[in-house]
């Protein structure tokens, strides 16, 4: 199997007229992805630098390994979300002493070989395994999660309890404690968010609150006020290291890692097509799957957080028109000397304001729109949904993780177990075949009834098959001679099925009924054939064509006397 390695794709055919525009989307993807790169990695209680570092690195890295040209990577809330519940459980079993930062690039550079993994085993249709109902409920209940979780850094009080109602709880008893100047702040940033939101204000709202804070606190002393401020970033250059394993719980580790990695890359490739769509590009899974692994390995290779496509960064880059990956490039040389040269004014960025943007991005993630559209479309589609959302608030953000698998998994057993089927007739002077129940001047052939099943023919609905066509059997005139199965809609047969089939067969016999099947696809018939039922059946009662096993019927003896 050969495995072609897309080392530039997304620089090929660079063109010098393309620098302006890049240059241009850098900056603004640098100035966009700075409020969010010191905001995010607090939600898992890692310092900003790590954010910092983590829009460094994998940018260049996805330049050199991704596919798309317009796609840019960077840390991201729900991520973030996760990380944070894998290192609760990490921490909890890990020996004393071991430093959460360097947990979290280990579990960055396992999200980044089960990249790699999944692209050798081209693993690109798991980017379709969360369907996007189930995605759309969990990342609103990822973002309900934020929310709560910001109460501390917008009142400054202490909150011990877990979930979504205990903690606004355990806030109203505290009221006394609620340190009102953070507040009014968080507030004032929040509300502010909302103006430059519903404005659209050419400058994006986290980069006007970041710097009108920044001011506020140089001007006001907020440090000397008691509002909580970042403090010091370290100013020296990410460095490459090798994170050690030793003592840490390695499955807690891999479990870890492979939740962060099978949503952000379900979400990951969501993003992907859609601004793939808006651009005008073909997105391809299992090529983006190396990009994405090679972006965390960076971060972990730097001590970085695990990272994902970013909606915010690529919509600034198409909107200020970039033309490819040195976009990310110039994004990271940007930030880079922004950790050099900018570090006094990163520490008094208030921690209240960090808060607001985090409270913003976290319902920037819950789409009422999508939530009304399932709604309408599908009642089924809407309770997994709301089950997927229930998961991170009732259950944690990682055992949310295995609910939304879960009910994944049940969404497509529940689409799978029942197969519709129908009759089958003719319309007088007509050929071919109608459905009974959609053509009103169809009948059904005397003598001959030809039901139509529509899927797949597998153990978990074989007993839903078998009631069906006995149901249909039932209640077939007494004239029927022939029960036909015309198996053109069934893709796959099982040995289940295979055996629930010929019992079928024998039933239906010792009921002067024969049982036949037409249209079989080649891989069907030769399951059946092994399995015995073609013989069962016999050969003569197993037609290639509907219409030859119509003919046949109308030449035989079973057909009822005029």
């Amino acid at each position: 199997m050969g495995l072609n390695l897309p080392f530039f794709a997304s620089l090929s055919g660079y063109q010098a007229s393309w620098v302006r525009y890049d240059v241009a989307a850098g900056l603004a993807v640098a100035a966009v992805g700075l409020p969010s790169a010191i905001a995010y990695p607090a939600i898992a209680g890692l310092p900003p630098e790590t954010g910092i570092y983590a829009s460094i690195a994998p940018l260049i890295a996805y330049a050199f390994f991704g596919p798309s040209r317009k796609l840019i990577v960077g840390p991201d809330a729900a991520i973030m979300t996760i990380l944070a519940a894998a290192l609760v459980s990490i921490m909890a079993s890990a020996p004393a002493g071991i430093d959460r930062t360097a947990v979290a690039a280990i579990l960055a550079l396992g999200v980044g070989l089960f990249y790699l993994a999944a692209w050798v085993l081209r693993l690109g249709v798991l980017a379709s395994f969360l369907s996007r109902p189930i995605l759309i409920g969990f990342f609103t209940g990822i973002s309900l999660s934020i929310l709560v979780g910001q109460i501390k850094r917008v009142t400054g009080v202490d909150i011990e309890s877990d979930g979504l109602i205990r903690p606004v709880i355990e806030l109203l008893q505290k009221t006394s404690s609620i340190h009102w100047p953070s507040l009014v702040l968080a507030l004032g940033m929040f509300g502010l968010l909302q103006i430059v939101r519903i404005v659209r204000f050419p400058v994006p709202g986290p980069v006007v609150v970041l710097v009108l804070s920044v001011v506020l606190s140089a001007l006001f002393n907020f440090e000397g006020q008691g509002i909580a401020i970042v403090g010091d970033i370290p100013t020296n250059l990410p460095s490459l290291t090798l994170p050690q394993l030793a003592g840490l719980p390695l499955q807690t580790l891999a479990l870890g890692s492979a939740a962060i990695f099978l949503v952000s890359f379900g979400s990951g490739i969501i993003t992907a097509r859609s601004f793939g769509a808006l651009g005008g590009y073909q997105v391809d899974p299992n090529r983006e799957l190396v990009g994405f692994g090679a972006a965390n390995i960076a971060a972990g290779l730097i001590g970085a957080i695990p990272v994902g496509a970013s909606d915010s960064r690529t919509a600034v880059n198409l909107s200020v028109g970039g033309r490819s990956q040195m976009v990310s490039v110039v994004a990271a040389a940007t930030l880079l000397a922004a950790l050099v040269f900018l570090a006094p004014a990163l520490r008094i960025i208030p921690i209240p304001t960090l808060g607001a943007i985090l409270m913003a991005t976290a319902l920037g993630l819950i789409d009422f729109t999508a939530l009304r559209q399932i709604w309408r479309i599908s009642r089924m589609e809407f309770v997994f949904a709301f089950i997927a959302l229930l998961g991170p608030i009732s259950l944690g953000v990682l055992n949310g993780v295995l609910l939304a698998i879960a009910a994944t998994l049940v969404y497509i057993l529940r689409k799978t177990m029942f197969p519709r089927d129908a009759m089958l007739g003719r319309i007088p002077g007509r050929d071919a075949f109608y459905k009974l129940h959609r053509t009103p001047e169809a009948r059904q052939v005397p003598g001959l009834a030809i039901c139509l099943i529509q899927g797949a023919l597998l153990f978990f609905n074989t007993d839903y098959i078998e009631s069906r066509l006995r149901s249909i059997a039932d209640n077939l005139s007494a004239d029927t001679r022939w029960l036909l199965l015309d198996a053109s809609s069934i893709p796959q047969i099982d040995s289940s099925a295979a055996e629930m089939l010929t019992q079928l067969c024998i039933e239906f016999r010792e009921r002067g009924i024969k049982f036949g099947l037409a249209e079989l696809h080649a891989e069907a018939r030769e399951m059946l054939d092994r399995a015995g039922v073609i013989e069962c059946i016999g050969s003569d009662m197993v037609f290639d064509v509907l219409e030859d096993a119509y003919r046949f019927f109308e030449a035989s003896n079973d057909r009822p006397k005029q």
